[in-house]
């Protein structure tokens, strides 16, 4: 396994970056307009910010739909934008990525053993390859609001599904900060705008905290 990027901080109960792969699953913009557990903006702000991460970090990131052509849609923009080192594998019409052997092809190709999985729906679109990807040997993890179902109802079926199958359920804000691990380091300012972006209200705070800083810096001229 590969030797972690960090020299200090948590243990082995978290996400080694040096061994993360990100799989963003049918993140289509026809999709999209059927998602309601989660607004539209949110979920495409999340999952952007996932995306961001794995540029600022060097994490691989391979995207995938199942037909961009057909009544789905195309792919949201942003991952490719902000992630350009993003690889696209584009399937012939499996409902399940894990069906695609050029997929899982490109998984095995990274040598990472844990992938961090989001996708549009989460029920089928990430729920179908994270279970074989377990039952292969992987640990994964689901990112629960960078994914989108049809109802609050599925989505809370699917949060149960993934926990029996031994899929580790997690969000986008945890994350961020269980891959970056500390603010010593120097992608810290990136750190701090990604944590912005998935939580509005940090955003306030660290705005409050600027503003304080100003004023005191004033108050000593």
């Amino acid at each position: 396994m590969a030797t972690s990027v960090l020299s200090t901080g948590g243990g082995k109960a978290l996400i080694d970056p040096a061994d993360a792969v990100f799989l963003m699953l049918d993140h289509q913009s026809g999709l999209f307009q059927t998602v309601k557990d989660i607004s539209v903006a949110e979920l495409r702000t999340n999952t952007t910010a996932l995306a961001r991460t794995a540029a600022v970090l060097k994490i691989p990131i391979i995207t995938t739909a199942s037909e961009p052509n057909g009544p789905n849609g195309p792919l949201m923009p942003e991952i490719h934008q902000v992630a350009p080192h993003a690889v696209f594998v584009r399937r012939k019409g499996e409902v399940s990525a894990w069906d695609n052997e050029e997929f899982v092809k490109a998984v095995r190709a990274t040598g990472r053993t844990t992938l961090i999985m989001a996708g549009v729906w989460t029920s089928v679109c990430v729920m179908f390859p994270a279970l074989d990807a377990k039952a292969a040997g992987f640990t994964v993890h689901a990112v629960i609001d960078a994914s989108g179902d049809p109802s609050e109802m599925v989505s809370r079926t699917t949060v149960a599904r993934f926990i029996q199958a031994g899929v580790i359920p997690t969000t986008t804000n945890a994350v961020i900060c269980e891959l970056f691990r500390t603010w010593n380091r120097p992608e810290a300012a990136d750190f701090g705008k990604l944590l912005m972006a998935v939580a509005p209200n940090y955003a306030a705070l660290m705005e409050c905290y600027v503003k304080a800083q100003d004023v005191i810096k004033e108050q000593k001229k």
